[in-house]
């Protein structure tokens, strides 16, 4: 087998573990096991949001897209003149006078 396969059979296996040991909990501890489930649901989710907001807060914001036109002509005019100047003279670009 495969690593990938070996840790493909080993969440498997720890998946099914992980639900018998639910049930058998939720037959035992009922109203534990769900208080301690809608807790561990409602903070994942919050936890989420929380890492949405800081994400939104902190990232700076994009350039303006007049910006970012006005750089890319620049490099292309940049590029054009780079490459006549760097172009040997032949019969179908001939030298300018």
């Amino acid at each position: 087998m495969s690593k990938d396969q070996t840790l493909g059979a080993v969440i498997l296996v720890l998946s099914i573990v992980g639900i018998v040991l639910y049930g058998v909990l939720m037959y035992y501890f009922a109203s534990l096991v769900l208080e301690i489930t809608a807790f561990l649901a409602v903070a994942g989710v919050l936890a989420i949001l929380a890492w949405i907001g800081y994400t939104l807060a902190t990232t700076p914001p994009p350039q303006p897209i007049e910006e970012i036109e006005k750089e890319l002509q620049a490099e292309a005019k940049k590029a054009e003149g780079q490459a006549a100047a760097s172009t040997p003279p032949s019969p179908e670009n001939p030298p300018a006078k």
